[in-house]
């Protein structure tokens, strides 16, 4: 199949891009990497008025270290960040996660911001953005706001953009002296979307775990320093709170215990990891 008729704007600049999207509204769709757009406009499951091309827009390429985060552009692809010479250093989390993402050549084309504004409850780059209590930058004509991940990313794809909003960028907190990271997923193969995926972060005050794959959007909550059948319960108690989802994958009950199991592991393996 062949997508339905739609223009073309390689926007020059991010004025361009966010007049067209202010004109356009919902009938305009901002294309990056392309990587789910792409087989959606074949498919014509998206049928845009508009297609706004940000990938030359040269502000929007860029990786800095901004108030002790890092921020990543919309145009940022995700093989750029995975190869960026600081990203061990400045955040090992975001690092272990990344090269779960897709597959080399996939990863060559994605950008990190197209996967937070996609929202797609397995994948690891929302998951990561909660688990860290990372923003998103949205930008219009008009304005510029940052939203806690916690709160863009709304349900099942659905998040807080309005449709005039360009995600501009996205912003991971920086690791601190004294934590420990780890990350672990569960998945039918490599490179498939995560059935479950855990992120840890734990410090001296305790251990926070973000949950993906298993309700509609990724979910994080705090441990402190509960640890043996205390930790245990603590799980369950989570794993049972989640609305889990049910697909040819897995059954909610699976998935609930896959957290049970996986999210035990990385907690341990961040409280292992503390320096």
């Amino acid at each position: 199949m062949k997508p339905a008729k739609f223009d073309y704007l390689r926007a020059g600049s991010l004025a361009e891009a966010h007049e067209a999207l202010a004109a356009e509204g919902p009938d305009a769709s901002v294309i990056a990497g392309g990587q789910t757009l792409v087989p959606l406009l074949s498919m014509r499951m998206a049928r845009p008025r508009l297609l706004v091309d940000i990938m030359h827009v040269e502000e929007l390429s860029r990786i800095s270290v901004q108030d002790n985060a890092i921020r990543v552009g919309a145009a940022v692809r995700q093989a750029a960040l995975l190869g960026w010479p600081e990203l061990a250093k400045r955040q090992p989390l975001l690092a272990h996660a990344l090269p779960w993402i897709g597959h080399a050549q996939t990863r060559t084309r994605g950008t990190v911001c197209g996967s937070a504004a996609l929202a797609d409850p397995s994948a690891e780059i929302p998951l990561i953005l909660v688990a860290l209590r990372g923003e998103i930058e949205l930008s219009s004509g008009k304005a510029k706001r940052r939203i806690a991940a916690a709160d863009f990313f709304t349900g099942l794809m659905s998040t807080a953009r309005e449709d005039h909003e360009l995600v501009e960028a996205v912003r991971f907190p920086c690791a601190h002296h004294g934590e420990g990271h780890a990350f672990r997923e569960f998945a039918r193969r490599h490179g498939d979307f995560a059935i479950v995926a855990c992120a840890a972060i734990s410090d001296a005050n305790g251990t926070r775990l973000a949950i993906g794959g298993v309700a509609d959007r990724p979910l994080a909550q705090d441990f402190g320093t509960l640890d043996g059948s205390a930790l245990d319960d603590a799980l369950q108690d989570f794993a049972m709170e989640l609305e889990a989802r049910e697909d040819l994958n897995a059954t909610a009950g699976q998935r609930r215990d896959l957290v049970r199991q996986i999210g035990r592991l990385t907690i341990e393996e961040a409280r292992a990891c503390r320096v």
